[in-house]
């Protein structure tokens, strides 16, 4: 099915309509992703709760714990917590992203979703990989056991999230369109790369990328937006619902084409949200400078 948001960006952007999108994205499963699947301890996911309200969320376990059992069926022996925003999710539909962040190699899914238990049984509607631009180098290992996860909710951003939103140099980002299915992207750059401009509002730059437009598709059409940015050595989760628009006119931010400003409606923070931390080995050689006024504040 032709994406009407996603056509009408990719016009915009200057890009042969149809060319690129959710359209041209298969449904099954290729042998070389099932296997890349196999290997990861980390998926993110991107969903609506009982609410409606959009999140993006971590499930991780051991190598294996997500696997495609047939072409267009995946299987995931991990459910969100009860501290996590997505507790309740049950069943519907699900954008889905493994990233590897010790090879830059990354793989999306988008279908439908629901509950077995302790697993999540995904059916595939769009499965394809994705260039490795903006992915820092980390490397994955176990971290210390610790007192159970707490959750503390607010309605605007504190100062220390604001302070980690600052310092982050990647985060996750759930879209949905009606009866088009929900997506979960990745975002990177050099840290300050996200700009804090009070504690309800975000921004941060749309850099050129793979002209799908998936993520921009949906906003076109529904202004629904989840962020997920990860403690990455420390465990913890910073969740983010609300809106997001896109502007564009991108004032002179480097190597932006848009931007896209988000408002906060909930944020959940988790400590003791993730058992896995990553050490950073190196940013990407794709991450645009910032601006003067952005690196040194």
């Amino acid at each position: 099915m032709r994406h009407a948001g996603e056509l009408a960006v990719q016009r915009r952007a200057g890009v042969r309509p149809g060319a690129w999108g959710s359209a041209s994205a298969r449904p099954e499963i290729p042998a070389v992703a099932a296997e890349f699947l196999r290997r990861q301890r980390m998926l993110l996911i991107g969903a609506a709760d009982r609410e409606g309200l959009l999140w993006a969320s971590p499930l991780t376990g051991a190598a294996g714990f997500a696997e495609a059992v047939d072409e267009r069926t995946v299987v995931i022996e991990a459910v969100p917590g009860d501290h996590d925003p997505l507790a309740g999710l049950t069943a519907g539909e699900i954008g889905m992203l493994a990233v590897e962040p010790q090879t830059r190699r990354r793989m999306r899914i988008n279908g439908t979703v629901r509950r077995d238990g302790g697993r999540l049984i995904v059916h595939t509607e769009q499965t394809y990989a994705n260039c490795p631009k903006y992915i820092q180098t980390r490397d994955i290992s176990d971290g210390p056991a610790g007192p159970p996860a707490t959750v503390s909710t607010t309605e605007a951003l504190t100062g220390g999230h604001r302070a980690w939103i600052k310092s982050a140099d990647t985060f996750f980002v759930a879209t949905r369109a009606a009866g088009l299915g929900a997506d979960l992207s990745h975002r990177g750059g050099n840290p300050g790369f996200v700009r804090v401009v009070d504690e309800r509002r975000l921004v941060w730059p749309d850099y050129v990328g793979n002209s799908m437009y998936m993520t921009l598709g949906n906003l076109e059409l529904d202004d629904s937006c989840g962020l997920l940015f990860l403690g990455w050595d420390s465990g913890e989760a910073l969740h983010l619902t609300g809106r997001a628009r896109v502007d564009w006119d991108p004032r002179d931010v480097p190597g932006a084409q848009r931007l896209v400003e988000f408002e906060v409606d909930r944020a959940v923070h988790v400590r003791g949200a993730s058992p896995l931390r990553w050490r950073l080995d190196g940013y990407s050689r794709f991450n645009p400078p910032l601006s003067p006024d952005r690196a040194t504040s």
